[in-house]
């Protein structure tokens, strides 16, 4: 399945409520699976968006369900959600294409094996499975390919869905449950009483409330700023391509230093270059450059500095608006950049060179999607500073999909203010001002 656009059919467009308990901003796989959850403690929750379910990232992604790689934060809430994963197509009544086939991060030296030294050092505590297998063991698993890799961690339980498939589907379980889904309608922004929201601004209208939870992906930062809040936040740009029915190289997924790839239903690859990543900057975006040079020092081999980018690649919105101006969001239904030829080529030629078994496999789609970054590539799942009722849950850094479930389980107690099992220090909107050492998640 393709991408989900602005040219896909409105599926939600009941009429706006006078009120609910709680809205959420942002109809991707955070946010719809904080609304599943919620539907479940009877709440009455209203899920706007400006576009269309999963248009974004959220049906962009790679499709992995990944243990393996996290920040030690993570894993243990990376590991709920694949229990979560795996009985949800049985919840819902919907094959989303979720399979356990084991995910490999392939060494291309043996120096670079010690890059996974740290993750095998606190996986066992989790009792996560996973192994650094060496040559004979990894190319019984992974065929067709040239001799290119000498070892791999092999994480045997991780597992992959089909994003555009698994999003609207646990979308369209939620509308059962009673919540309701209005696409094409942007949330200009909240109305306050003693710092306390009471209602949200919509493009069709006023919805009264006393709790949001902001799940806007790359647009986060743009809304909360426009109610004074800092959040910083880059958006990415990111190349993707699927190809027609191919030979079984794996059934799981693989990466190294350049190729990402993963088996898909239909029998092709959804594969994605690793080492090209492209960022346009803005003026707000400059101001951020000191928060963030932790990130770019990591990555800076791979991301791509473009002056020059389209309304759909450059997120410079005007600074404010008010509830009766049209917003940014109402200009960008959902973002659709090109993908970058330069990207294609380069996969293209690593593709023939590491997987030549693909050369003649036709590129049956390709796509690009926008990526929100924070400055140490770990999420904000917190309340916001100052607004009474304002949550977030933002800044996924591109590996928000396999985690989605168990974060809006997570974000809906948050909001209830239940009791959590695991330790949300990591994800504190503070750290960012509070002098903390921003240490370096999984990398974008």
């Amino acid at each position: 399945m393709p991408p989900i656009t602005n040219h896909s059919p409105i599926q939600y467009d009941a009429d706006i409520p006078a009120s609910a308990d709680i809205v959420i901003i942002g109809a991707g796989i955070i946010g719809i699976s904080t609304a599943w959850f919620l539907s479940k403690q009877g709440l009455k929750v209203v899920v706007f968006e400006k576009g269309r379910v999963a248009g974004e990232q959220s049906s962009r992604n790679w499709g992995w369900i990944r243990q393996a790689g996290r920040d030690e934060a993570e894993l243990p809430i990376m590991m709920e959600s694949m229990r979560l994963w795996e009985k949800l197509a049985d919840e819902i009544g919907a094959d989303i294409g979720f399979r356990r086939e084991g995910s490999f991060y392939l060494c291309e030296k043996e120096s670079d094996i010690s890059h996974h030294d740290h993750f095998r050092s606190f996986a066992p505590n989790y009792d996560l499975q996973c192994e650094l297998i060496n040559t004979d063991k990894l190319y019984d698993l992974i065929r067709n390919t040239p001799r290119h890799w000498v070892a791999a961690l092999h994480t045997p339980g991780d597992a992959r869905a089909e994003p555009s498939i698994a999003v609207p589907a646990i979308a369209q379980a939620c509308v059962k449950d009673g919540v309701s889904i209005i696409e094409d309608c942007a949330v200009r922004t909240i109305s306050m009483a003693n710092r306390k929201i009471d209602a949200v601004f919509t493009e069709k209208g006023r919805i009264d409330c006393s709790t949001v939870v902001c799940c806007g992906g790359a647009w986060t930062s743009s809304f909360l700023n426009n109610c004074g809040i800092s959040l910083p936040q880059l958006a990415v740009k990111a190349s993707v391509v699927s190809t027609a029915a191919a030979p079984l190289i794996l059934a799981g997924n693989a990466s190294d230093t350049k190729l990402a790839i993963r088996r898909r239903e239909d029998g092709g690859y959804t594969i994605a270059m690793i080492d090209y990543l492209e960022f346009f900057p803005t003026l707000a975006s400059l101001k951020q450059t000191k928060i963030f040079l932790p990130l770019f020092d990591t990555a800076y081999k791979k991301l791509n500095l473009r002056v020059f980018g389209s309304s759909q690649e450059k997120f410079d919105a005007r600074r404010c608006w008010t509830a009766s101006q049209t917003s940014p969001y109402e200009q960008n239904r959902v973002l659709n950049p090109l993908p970058t030829q330069k990207a294609l080529n380069r996969l293209r030629s690593v593709v023939n060179a590491r997987l030549p078994i693909l050369k003649d496999v036709a590129i049956r789609q390709s796509w690009a999607g926008m990526i929100d970054a924070t400055p140490d590539a770990i999420p904000v799942m917190d309340a916001a500073p100052d607004i009474g009722g304002l949550y977030i849950a933002s800044g996924f850094s591109g590996h928000g999909f396999g985690i989605g479930p168990a974060c809006g389980k997570i974000v809906a107690d948050l909001v209830q203010n239940n009791s959590i099992e695991y330790d949300l220090s990591r994800f504190r909107f503070s750290r960012f001002s509070d002098g903390s050492n921003l240490l370096l998640g999984p990398s974008i």
